[in-house]
C-alpha cells in the first residue's frame, strides 16, 4: 500500500535493462517531486512543464511523441505517437533530459496536483500498466506511452475516464501522479473489488475493467455515489486515489460561487455529462 510516504521514500540502484534504468528519490508528503539520477548518457522522459530543476550538465530537448522510438518508422513513427498523447489530451511534444557530462547529475519533476508520486517498474507488472489519461508524470528513456481504449461502451460513457485511457509499456520505471492517498491492492484471480469510477487510477494490463449498478433506485438517485461503480477483476494489481482532481476542482469551484461542481457526483446524469471528457 501505498500512503503519504516519508522523505525520502525510495531509494533505487540502476540495474541493466532496454531501459534507462535510471535511480531516483521521491520526496516530500503531499507535495511531492521525484529527483531522477543520471548516469552519463541516461535520459529520463517528462511531461511538458513537470520540470522543478536540473544540473547543469543535463540537457534539454523537446521532440515529437514519448522519445522512446518505439513506434518506428523514423518521423512518421514519432508523428504516430504525438497523436496518440494528443488524443489523450497530452501535449503533442515530450521533453528528454540526458545526461551529457560525468559522474552523476539530477533533474527533478513535480506533480502539478496535491497527491502522491508512484514509482513503477514495468517488467515487474507485466509490462504493461493502464492508467488514468492525465496520469504520466516522468519516466526512464525507453518507455512507450500510448492509448488504450475501453473495450465496452457502458464503461466508456460512465467510467469516469471516458473511452480513452493512458497505456504504458516497456520495461523501466515509470512516475505516475494520483490524487490523494494512495493504495496499492494486488486481486487474486477472480477477486472483485468495486470502487468509485473517479477514483480507479491504474491497474495491469491483466485486471477486466467493467462497470456495475451501484445499488437500487433510490442508492442510484438520492444515495449520493453515481450510478455504476468500476468492478475491477483480477488476476492483477489495481491503484486507488482518494481525491481525484476532478472531484478537487469540482469542489473548488462550488465554493467560489462558479460552475464547477462537477455534475457526476451523486447525480444519475452525470455520466453523460462526462462523456466525452471523462472528468470525474
Amino acid at each position: 500500500m501505498f500512503g503519504t510516504p516519508s522523505v525520502p521514500v525510495t531509494h533505487h540502484h540502476a540495474k541493466s535493462g532496454v531501459a534507462d534504468d535510471i535511480d531516483f528519490e521521491i520526496r516530500g508528503q503531499e507535495l511531492q517531486f521525484v529527483e531522477i539520477e543520471l548516469d552519463p548518457g541516461e535520459s529520463a522522459i517528462a511531461e511538458a512543464g513537470a520540470m522543478v530543476w536540473k544540473d547543469a550538465s543535463v540537457g534539454m530537448t523537446t521532440v515529437f511523441g514519448d522519445g522512446s522510438g518505439a513506434q518506428g518508422g523514423g518521423f512518421m513513427g514519432a508523428l504516430l505517437g504525438a497523436g496518440k498523447r494528443l488524443i489523450t489530451g497530452e501535449s503533442l511534444f515530450t521533453t528528454v533530459f540526458t545526461h551529457n557530462g560525468h559522474g552523476k547529475a539530477r533533474v527533478a519533476f513535480s506533480a502539478p496536483v496535491p497527491g502522491a508520486i508512484v514509482p513503477i517498474k514495468l517488467d515487474q507488472v507485466g509490462g504493461r500498466l493502464i492508467c488514468q489519461k492525465d496520469a504520466f508524470l516522468a519516466a526512464a528513456k525507453g518507455v512507450s506511452l500510448g492509448i488504450a481504449f475501453q473495450k465496452r461502451i457502458m464503461t466508456g460513457l460512465f467510467g469516469g475516464e471516458g473511452f480513452i485511457m493512458q497505456k504504458l509499456e516497456g520495461d523501466g520505471w515509470v512516475f505516475v501522479q494520483f490524487g490523494g492517498m494512495v493504495i496499492e491492492r494486488e486481486l487474486k484471480a477472480g477477486e472483485q473489488l468495486h470502487v468509485d469510477t473517479g477514483c480507479v487510477a491504474a491497474f495491469t494490463d491483466t485486471v477486466d475493467f467493467d462497470l456495475i449498478q451501484a445499488g437500487g433506485v433510490k442508492s442510484m438517485v438520492f444515495g449520493g455515489e453515481g450510478v455504476f461503480f468500476a468492478q475491477l477483476t483480477g488476476p492483477g494489481k489495481v491503484w486507488i486515489q482518494s481525491l481525484p482532481f476532478a472531484r478537487l476542482a469540482g469542489r473548488i469551484g462550488a465554493a467560489i460561487g462558479g460552475s464547477g461542481q462537477n455534475s457526476g457526483e451523486g447525480s444519475v446524469l452525470g455520466g453523460l455529462g462526462d462523456l466525452i471528457g471523462g472528468n470525474r
